[in-house]
Formats: C-alpha cells, sequence, structure tokens
C-alpha cells in the first residue's frame, strides 16, 4: 500500500478556468426551466460561481486532511481513505461504498461522525471513479467491485470481519458482499434497497406494495433516460462529458436537483461548493467515461443481487430517496432485516444531506449486533 495525496496541477485549474470562459449556452424553452432537464439560469449562476469563487484548493485540503492509500488489486489501483476510529469504543472496521455521481467526497461530513463513534472508517473510490480510475484500465461490473473491496478489507487491511455500508450503486456493492461474503460481514446496512426494478416479482400485492408500484412505475417512465445511455452507448456520451466541463456539471446538478431534499432547488440540499466539489473532481480525473460501465454492465448482464440475503441487514429510508420499497417486498430478498427505519427528512446523498442522522443510524445498528 502507497500513501496517496491529492495534488491537481494548476494547470488543470488554469485550462478548466479557459474552458469556462469560452461556454457556449444552450437555448432553453419559454418559462421551463427544470421541465426538460438542468435549468439555463442554474447553470449560469453555477458556472460564475466556478470560475470565480469555487477555491479547488480547500476541497483538495478537506480530502487530504484523511489518510489517503493506493493499492493494487485485480488490475485496478484503488484509492481509499483509512481513518482509525477514536476511544476504546468497540465497533466492527466499516467498509463505506458510494456510488454514481458520488464520490468519497460524500463521505467528508460522516467520516468524522464515525470515527468519534469508535468505528475504524474504509472508504474506497469506486474502481473507474475519480481516484480509482487511470486510462485504458479494466472496467469493472458491481460484483467485481464487491470482490475487490472484500481483498481491501481482508488482504490488505487484514481485518477478518468488517461492516459495510453504502447508497446507490454503494448499496449494491454493499449487498453483493452480503450475498456472497457473508462470514467477512458483521452486518450490512443500506440507505437505498437495492431490489429488482420489476413489477411481476409481487404477487398479490399489499397496500404499501400498490403505492411502490405506483412509484416504480413512475420511476422508470421518467427519471432512468439516464441509465439507458449510460448503459448502451456510454463512450458517445463519454465524448461530450468529456470535453465541456459545463456539460458535465449540467449532467450531474440534474441528479442533485431530482435525489435530494430540496423542494426544487438543489441548494436547498447542497452547498454549491459541495456540488463543485464533486463535479471537478470527476473533471480532473477524467473518470466520467469509465464512471458510467456500472450501467453497462447491469444492462448486459443479470440483475447483480438476488436473495436470499441473510447477514443481518439495517436499512434507513429517506423521504427523497429515488424509490422506497416497502419491508414486505425488501424482505423477499433480505431475509435478516434487524433495524428498519423511517427519516423525517432527505434524500439519495444521505452522507451529504443528513450526515447526523444517517451516522446515528450507522451506530445504532451496529450497536444492536452486539
Amino acid at each position: 500500500m502507497r500513501p496517496f495525496r491529492l495534488e491537481v496541477a494548476s494547470a488543470a485549474i488554469d485550462e478548466l478556468h479557459a474552458r469556462l470562459d469560452r461556454v457556449r449556452w444552450p437555448d432553453e424553452a419559454p418559462e421551463a426551466p427544470w421541465q426538460y432537464g438542468t435549468s439555463l439560469g442554474f447553470m449560469r449562476e453555477l458556472v460564475q460561481h466556478w470560475r470565480h469563487s469555487f477555491d479547488w484548493r480547500a476541497t483538495e485540503a478537506e480530502l487530504n486532511a484523511w489518510p489517503q492509500f493506493k493499492t493494487r488489486i485485480d488490475g485496478i489501483d484503488v484509492h481509499f481513505l483509512h481513518v482509525p476510529g477514536e476511544g476504546t469504543r468497540k465497533a466492527p472496521p466499516l467498509l463505506l461504498s458510494h456510488g454514481w455521481p458520488g464520490s468519497v467526497l460524500e463521505f467528508m461530513k460522516v467520516i468524522p461522525l464515525l470515527a468519534a463513534a469508535g468505528f475504524t472508517v474504509v472508504v474506497p473510490s469506486l474502481p473507474g471513479y475519480t481516484l480509482s480510475f487511470e486510462e485504458h484500465q479494466p472496467r469493472k461490473s458491481m460484483p467485481e467491485i464487491g470482490a475487490i473491496f472484500d481483498t481491501l478489507m481482508r488482504e490488505r487491511l487484514g481485518y477478518e470481519r468488517y461492516g459495510a455500508q453504502g447508497g446507490d450503486w454503494g448499496s449494491f456493492i454493499t449487498a453483493w458482499l452480503g450475498a456472497n461474503r457473508a462470514e467477512h460481514l458483521t452486518g450490512i446496512h443500506l440507505n437505498l434497497m437495492p431490489i429488482r426494478r420489476d413489477a411481476s416479482m409481487i404477487e398479490n400485492p399489499t397496500g404499501a406494495e400498490l403505492r411502490y408500484l405506483d412509484e416504480l412505475k413512475a420511476w422508470l417512465g421518467e427519471e432512468t433516460g439516464y441509465q439507458a445511455i449510460q448503459g448502451t452507448r456510454p463512450q458517445t456520451l463519454a465524448f461530450a462529458l468529456s470535453d465541456s466541463p459545463v456539460g458535465l456539471a449540467a449532467w450531474i446538478v440534474e441528479k442533485y436537483r431530482a435525489w435530494t431534499d430540496c423542494d426544487g432547488d438543489p441548494r436547498r440540499a447542497l452547498s454549491i461548493d459541495e456540488m463543485l466539489g464533486n463535479i471537478s473532481l470527476y473533471w480532473f480525473s477524467n473518470c466520467i467515461g469509465a464512471s458510467f460501465w456500472p450501467y453497462y454492465a447491469r444492462m448486459h448482464g443479470p440483475w447483480p443481487i438476488d436473495g436470499p440475503i441473510t447477514v443481518p441487514t439495517g436499512y434507513c429510508e429517506f423521504p427523497r430517496e429515488i424509490v422506497r420499497p416497502p419491508r414486505e417486498t425488501a424482505e423477499r430478498v433480505f431475509t435478516n432485516i434487524r433495524r428498519w427505519s423511517v427519516m423525517k427528512r432527505g434524500g439519495h446523498f444521505a452522507a451529504l444531506e443528513q450526515p447526523q442522522a444517517l451516522a446515528e443510524e450507522i451506530r445504532a445498528f451496529f450497536d444492536e449486533l452486539g
């Protein structure tokens, strides 16, 4: 394992600024901000802040405040944070997995809370994402990433057993570990329920499941266009988003608005600097094309998570999560749910939106396991 410190070249920052100075803005349908995608007015404000006010070095310093490393596993230089727990409280080592369009920056507010609760926290960048990306490296599916993370925890870091937590793709990785590496885990905690999005799996639905099926129909009909292009023609899209920082930002910002508990304005859930920190990390690492690969792998292969998953499982449902299956549906796959919590506020990016609530749920779940 090699210590790592992020230092983006000043020339790369200057080059980003030059591109922002040359942006060519698209037209927008009259009186329809956000109706057909990312708002032109919002993007003008975001780019103005990005060019003249955002301080990348502050984001870089926030990341570099934590111990970081890289290690070679299955052809990938895997980047990860490894933060020791504080105090004498016994807690399992905890693997945190992010998703798309996320990065380890999602966990900057939750890491100190978990470390203070005694967890030694391991936070890898997903292979193909940001700091675990390099040109021409092999692409990895979710099951392959799960296996890489298990190797990281057990063979590189020496943890015989550990806990795992995740949302978005991180929930798929976490659930895959529960299904395929159960003997290595003390338990898994999820803030997205990664069950098959297929109405036919629910026979004789309950009232709660009927609500979920309506929600699922709306999600599949109106909110999955990004999955279709990322899962079928990822390379084509990568040309545009690798060449235009504004295009990249618009692609990601639309998800910050759609998937957060923000009442229509993503700035009510996340700060502009939090959004731009993650977008800038994608830009500087030029990983966007590789980050699409799990969508292609999923659309051209079997659903990566099937039951029964018997490892102790905790789940917290945030009200603005993209889909919210009821417990009776989840129990068709996860047969050992020990804790199911419905949260008052928050959305898909739980570690950013509601770090205190998420950290408390994680601690409570693992405390209950003893």
